[in-house]
């Protein structure tokens, strides 16, 4: 696990000091390859929405995007057990107190990202985030100072945001086909991003 250095895809001395985002965690390889290729193959025999410009799927509960809200007349039932397992081991692992119950999935194309964002208050204190496919650039800026910092999202690497980084830094990623990182270029292609979180509805 690394909590306070990150290590490059393309080197293995250490680039981003990320503990100035209180509360964010970054750990590497959180499943193996193998386990990477099964659950797209799982993601992509389910259908998929065109909610948004990019490919969504969502389980548990259907976030409301035009008024950024969920209630309970949102949920959409029990989550399948390919991402049941995943959250299970987040509670077993401690990332959550809890199992999520929610799980949103997004597609990126390349070119494709996400304008800068906090979660909205409808989901509790910690969002992980795993990513698959191609790696990407995420952009961490905090909401009072405007400090940048970019993260490397690495193929099957998961990002935990608590606190001040779940609360205070905005994360998004930039619509680009490629990143520069530490002195590497990169052509962007597919990735898939699965985001878990609990559902609290008095917020």
């Amino acid at each position: 696990m690394l909590n306070n250095l990150q290590t490059s895809l393309f080197e293995e001395s250490p680039i981003a000091d990320i503990s100035a985002i209180s509360g964010l965690t970054y750990i590497p390889n959180f499943i193996t390859q193998a386990e990477e290729t099964a659950l797209l193959e799982k993601i992509d025999n389910q259908p998929w929405l065109l909610d948004l410009k990019r490919r969504v799927q969502h389980y548990g509960y259907k976030y409301d995007y035009k008024v950024r809200n969920i209630t309970s007349e949102h949920k959409l039932g029990a989550l399948p057990s390919f991402l049941q397992n995943y959250c299970d081991r987040l509670e077993q692992d401690k990332i959550f107190t809890k199992a999520p119950d929610q799980v949103i999935i997004n597609e990126y194309q390349p070119g494709q990202g996400i304008s800068g964002h906090i979660d909205v208050l409808h989901f509790d204190n910690t969002v992980a985030s795993l990513s698959l496919g191609s790696p990407c650039i995420m952009d961490f800026t905090h909401s009072q100072t405007n400090q940048k910092i970019p993260i490397l999202l690495e193929p099957r690497s998961l990002v935990v945001l608590k606190g001040e980084a779940r609360y205070i830094w905005k994360h998004g990623i930039a619509n680009r086909k490629t990143d520069k990182y530490n002195g590497n270029v990169f052509n962007r292609s597919r990735r898939v991003s699965c985001t878990f979180r609990n559902v609290k509805f008095n917020a």
